[in-house]
């Protein structure tokens, strides 16, 4: 009997620490975080620190919902219609930088994570700005691309589609920059990884849209704010957190 009670609590005490939700609370910094130097960036229950890309407020098309900020399709527009809602955390430029979020796609949802945005009035986040895709790799209509599809590195470099959860779970996606050199993990796996200003990166450029960005074209800059899309869709991002490098 003792053994079988011991085996009992084991087992409880095993699935406990495998539930995200018993390891660490959503939306908070564990003291093994806290001391390696990252930083929260939302804190669950407001939008402090964001605003709209260009803007000094947030959009009205963002909602706080289950612990989560999320975008929603904008007043008068069709889904796949951004409403301007663009959001950045303008508070620091980063340079070297690990940054970590959760998402979650709706059906057919499209959005995208951004780093080293330059805001220039009147443009888009993407006028110079590399983009992780964020999107329902199944239903999206934009996913006939292959480096379209969640967790790739947008017209650019493909990520492995495995490695998605489907519409309707949370995703966790890191970005690590340093020096140049960048890896981008979803879930744990690493899905593609590329190294800016160098000749590989430029062919890279060329063979993408955006060789016809004048942002793209005049080359992307060496530190920059990061900043999350409206693209007409809903979907929600929680535990965003960054530390420097």
């Amino acid at each position: 009997m003792k053994r079988n009670i011991f085996l009992t609590l084991s087992l409880v005490a095993a699935l406990l620490f495998a539930l995200p939700s018993f390891a660490q609370k959503v939306n908070k910094l564990s003291k093994a975080e806290k001391k390696a130097g990252w930083t929260l960036m939302f804190n669950g229950k407001n939008f402090d620190g964001w605003r709209q890309c260009n803007g000094t407020a947030m959009p009205a098309n963002w909602v706080i919902e289950d612990d989560a900020m999320k975008v929603v399709l904008g007043e008068g527009k069709r889904p796949g219609q951004g409403a301007g809602g663009d959001i950045l955390y303008p508070g620091k430029k980063f340079a070297n930088f690990e940054f970590s979020i959760d998402w979650k796609a709706s059906k057919m949802a499209n959005s995208g994570i951004f780093y080293y945005v330059r805001e220039v009035p009147g443009k888009p986040i993407y006028y110079a700005a590399p983009e992780i895709q964020v999107l329902d790799n199944v239903d999206a209509t934009d996913n006939k691309i292959d480096s379209h599809l969640a967790g790739s590195l947008y017209d650019m470099i493909a990520a492995d589609p495995k490695t998605i959860n489907p519409a309707g779970e949370w995703n966790t996606c890191l970005i690590k920059v340093k020096d140049g050199e960048v890896t981008v993990s979803m879930n744990g796996t690493e899905v593609v990884s590329y190294t800016h200003w160098t000749a590989d990166w430029d062919e890279r450029v060329q063979n993408s849209k955006f060789k016809r960005f004048p942002g793209w074209t005049e080359g992307i800059d060496k530190e920059g704010l990061i900043g999350l899309q409206d693209h007409g869709y809903p979907v929600w991002f929680r535990n965003i957190k960054i530390k420097e490098l």
